[in-house]
């Protein structure tokens, strides 16, 4: 099976998958190059070590929901099925494109689908053994929402947060997630987004430059400036006139007796 995409992006890499999944089923595992669509090459992050995960990319994320190990080849020697049948496709393929006169992806993928069944028909050989590797879908489960980008983002003080330069406000609900927590912003293939708390669905709606209040330039500048007391204001007054004078008591009158 194969697609034809203009890039080797994170976005063919799922549709591939997820046509795969919705073929045979899902597979154990997923032999790949290191490309970081792939593999995710840093330091884990605080919050990735206090939950015990390594650093995984979004269609390692995919991979982790369904259960499916990702291997990772060291040298393209180590794939040489698929870099033989990559040599297939650029010579092949290019000249049955011609022949056709297709010249976009789409039509290009229409076409596909025919070419690699006739390739399989002439080359395909039986397998050592018939166990097949692959798991069933889970009839509950939804591919929509698991083949999607997975972040996390902070919840502030007014309850908003952003994400891809947009700014969503989460709705009053119930149970409501306490300010300054984490929450998990997933958004599908076809571009919907939706949030989550603790595994909990969140409402929300989007902050457009109607609903949102534009700051008072000038008040900010004029609360940024330094304030100072008038000439009269009592802390200008010298500590000792503020201090009230104590009455002077008059010497008493000397008694005498005769």
């Amino acid at each position: 099976m194969a697609l034809m995409a203009e890039e080797e992006t994170t976005e063919a890499a799922m549709a591939l998958l997820k046509e795969w999944i919705m073929t045979y089923g899902i597979p154990r595992a997923l032999y790949t190059d290191r490309k970081n669509v792939y593999i995710v090459e840093r330091a884990r992050r605080p919050e990735e070590i206090m939950a015990g995960r390594e650093p995984l990319s979004a269609f390692g994320k995919v991979c982790r929901k369904l259960g499916i190990r990702i291997i990772a080849a060291r040298s393209p020697q180590a794939k040489g099925r698929v870099e033989r049948k990559h040599g297939v496709y650029q010579d092949r393929w290019v000249k049955e494109l011609r022949l056709k006169g297709v010249d976009d992806l789409a039509g290009a993928n229409r076409l596909l689908g025919s070419f690699t069944g006739r390739l399989n028909e002439k080359f395909a050989k039986d397998p050592a053994s018939e166990e097949d590797h692959h798991r069933p879908m889970d009839p509950d489960a939804s591919l929509a929402d698991i083949f999607c980008w997975e972040e996390t983002r902070v919840l502030r003080n007014d309850w908003t947060v952003r994400y891809e330069n947009r700014i969503y406000q989460v709705i009053r609900q119930s149970p409501l997630p306490p300010a300054k927590q984490r929450i998990t912003i997933l958004r599908r293939m076809d571009g919907s987004l939706w949030m989550e708390y603790r595994g909990q669905s969140i409402q929300f709606k989007e902050l457009t430059e109607e609903t949102t209040q534009k700051p008072d330039l000038e008040a900010a500048q004029i609360s940024k400036e330094k304030w100072r007391p008038p000439h009269d204001h009592p802390w200008r007054v010298s500590f000792r006139k503020m201090v009230p004078k104590k009455p002077v008591e008059e010497p008493a009158a000397a008694l005498s007796y005769g």
